[in-house]
């Protein structure tokens, strides 16, 4: 299944965090956090202006986020959960 986020719409997948703490306790799954960073899959073709024009996005596939705990909607995709998400709620681009 292929998913195409329309407008400032984002999909994403989390990027798993490690389980082990430094100490070298493994965590269950109940009492992780979920991520906060991901991988963008897909990118839909921008906002649009009052006067219909489409800015570009901020975004491309590929790039490795920062965004808000509590955004956006979960879907599977293949079995596999993603994220769609508003443009507004990634907080940054990380470098690596």
């Amino acid at each position: 299944m292929q998913v195409k986020p329309l407008r400032e719409n984002v999909l994403i997948k989390r990027v798993e965090e490690e389980n082990k703490t430094a100490g070298g306790i493994i965590l269950p799954d109940t009492a992780k956090e979920k991520p906060s960073e991901g991988i963008v899959v897909a990118a839909g073709e921008g906002p649009r202006t009052t006067e219909g024009k489409t800015l570009p996005m901020s975004v491309k596939v590929g790039d490795h986020i920062l965004f808000s705990k509590w955004s956006g909607t979960e879907i599977k995709v293949d079995g596999v959960p993603h994220l769609i998400i508003k443009e507004g709620d990634i907080l940054a681009i990380v470098e690596r």
